[in-house]
């Protein structure tokens, strides 16, 4: 059953990530929107590991179908892969360099400030 859950919410978290990507910066040939996505989605991924699922005792099922399904298609690394050999094929090598560098820094300091969260919410 926890499969059926996993694709239900990773359709949601796919179409939202489509979205927001025709929505965000469509005409940049910096790819802002992968960026924000992903960015976005390594504080929610956890945020929600070490704060939402415990303090509302979330189902298991629940947490995968979140986690690995809505997260885990909401985020991409393929298209960063992808946009990151776009830019060095035009060219950009400064920007291809500043995007990996930024999107792997931006998303460990995402995830530091999700797993915060938890620690200032305790202390007020």
């Amino acid at each position: 059953m926890v499969y059926f859950w996993v694709g239900i919410a990773g359709s949601f978290g796919a179409i939202l990530r489509y979205l927001l990507g025709v929505s965000l910066f469509t005409n940049s040939s910096f790819p802002y929107a992968t960026l924000i996505i992903n960015l976005i989605g390594s504080f929610l991924l956890a945020w929600l590991t070490t704060h939402f699922f415990k303090k509302l005792s979330v189902s298991p099922v629940i947490a995968t179908a979140i986690g690995t399904g809505f997260v885990g298609s909401f985020t991409t690394f393929s298209t960063l892969s992808i946009e990151t050999v776009t830019m060095f094929q035009a060219g950009n090598t400064l920007l291809a360099v500043l995007y990996v560098l930024i999107s792997a820094f931006g998303g460990l300091l995402m995830s530091r400030l999700g797993f915060s969260v938890k620690k200032e919410d305790q202390q007020s």
